[in-house]
């Protein structure tokens, strides 16, 4: 997704050679010849991957939001099916799926595309998909101060898909409900009822 490829994680840049020399020591570690020809590569490319996937170090989601508009619009509005990709902070494993936003606004709105770029700045660093669910709607709620928020994010977590249990395509669902969403289960369900369509 455009966005999140426009910052790196510079913690990543400065520290290159060391996070090579690591990978290497790390390869070397599991049994893996390091000078073979495939894997000669492997620690430059890893590194420069985590410049792109650890990219939401680089910034504050807060400012993701950018510029907000003066709107009257106080119904609901949806951007749903936003894909993710996060790594968990657990085993370092990657997850991945879908988040939808949905809020109220109270004079305040936000481009859509920007909700796209709060969740790439949530979920690119080491996640929990409870905290990225959570993460994103305290922000909506602290910059945009809508009448309500609610957040659903759906998730295949690959330390549970390929490793421990091994259950695949089991997926992982979690909310996040603030304001009007909180005491209306009639607002939930209008929400919930349209991410269905």
């Amino acid at each position: 997704m455009a966005g999140m490829k426009d910052y790196v994680n510079s913690h990543v840049s400065d520290n290159r050679e060391k996070i090579e020399y690591h990978i290497g020591q790390i390869l070397g570690l599991i049994g893996e010849d390091v000078n073979r020809e495939g894997l000669l590569e492997t620690p430059a490319r890893v590194t420069r991957m985590y410049e792109e996937i650890f990219a939401g170090y680089a910034v504050d989601p807060r400012d993701v939001l950018g510029v907000t508009f003066d709107e009257q619009h106080e119904e609901l509005v949806i951007v749903r099916d936003i894909v993710y990709y996060s790594q968990c902070e657990h085993h370092m494993a990657p997850f991945f799926g879908k988040a939808h936003i949905g809020y109220i606004p109270s004079g305040k709105i936000a481009g859509l595309s920007k909700l796209a770029r709060l969740v790439e700045a949530v979920s690119r660093r080491l996640q929990v998909q409870e905290r990225i669910t959570s993460q994103i709607a305290n922000i909506m709620e602290e910059v945009l101060q809508p009448h309500g928020v609610m957040v659903v994010v759906e998730g295949e977590h690959l330390c549970m898909c390929a490793r421990g249990v091994k259950k695949p395509g089991s997926m992982t669902v979690t909310s996040a409900v603030r304001g009007e969403f909180r005491t209306s289960a009639a607002l939930r369900s209008e929400f919930l009822s349209l991410l269905k369509q």
